[in-house]
């Protein structure tokens, strides 16, 4: 995904990007309250992670790509591996996120299985999906050059019910976009991100 690490970044330059990865980090902050270690799976250079630093969260990135996370900040800390092969020690971390990466991955499964083994029990899994219902998710498959051409998976309900194997799961649509405004949005037709929300089923267990 980040083989052209400088024109992908020169393609997120713009405003309108700048205001979605203002809102997805805004999102995420407010849902990541009364957590500290946070794990960001497929972080790229960690431009959301950027943000959730400044916000006083302990942020470990994670990306397949040694070039992308060069580009990540100091502020971050990075970690090259797959998601798939992740192998940090049991319950290292309050939150893991997915930041439009989950879907991206060669096998979603094995890396939410591990992904609930280095959370704490009271951990939170945050996955933002892109949602194939949205016109924005068709206006981009339809652009050659658009990284979602890369997407490998769009069935949700897979992703959905590889989730809920290992955490108790609610999910919603949300950040609204059309053309280059961005809404407040819950219409499938019209939100961008599908949001699933996890708490680790070993929770309901005691452990």
């Amino acid at each position: 995904m980040y083989e052209g690490i400088d024109k992908y970044l020169l393609s997120i330059g713009s405003e309108f990007w700048r205001r979605v990865f203002r809102a997805e980090t805004e999102y995420l902050a407010l849902h990541l309250r009364g957590c500290r270690e946070i794990l960001s799976v497929g972080c790229g250079p960690a431009i959301v992670e950027r943000g959730l630093a400044a916000r006083g969260f302990a942020v470990t990135g994670m990306d397949v790509s040694p070039v992308a996370l060069a580009c990540a900040p100091d502020e971050v800390r990075t970690v090259v591996g797959r998601a798939e092969e992740m192998d940090f020690p049991p319950a290292s971390f309050d939150a893991a996120i997915y930041v439009v990466a989950l879907q991206f991955l060669d096998d979603f499964r094995e890396a939410l299985a591990r992904t609930a083994r280095v959370l704490r029990p009271e951990g939170k899994l945050i996955a933002l999906l892109l949602n194939p219902q949205s016109a924005f998710f068709q206006a981009k498959m339809r652009d050659p050059e658009s990284y979602v051409q890369r997407i490998k998976h769009t069935d949700l309900p897979a992703l959905e019910e590889a989730a809920a194997e290992y955490f108790r799961l609610r999910t919603e649509y949300f950040l609204g976009i059309e053309g280059e405004e961005i809404l407040r949005s819950r219409d499938p037709a019209v939100a961008s991100l599908y949001v699933i929300h996890g708490t680790p089923r070993c929770a309901e267990k005691g452990g």
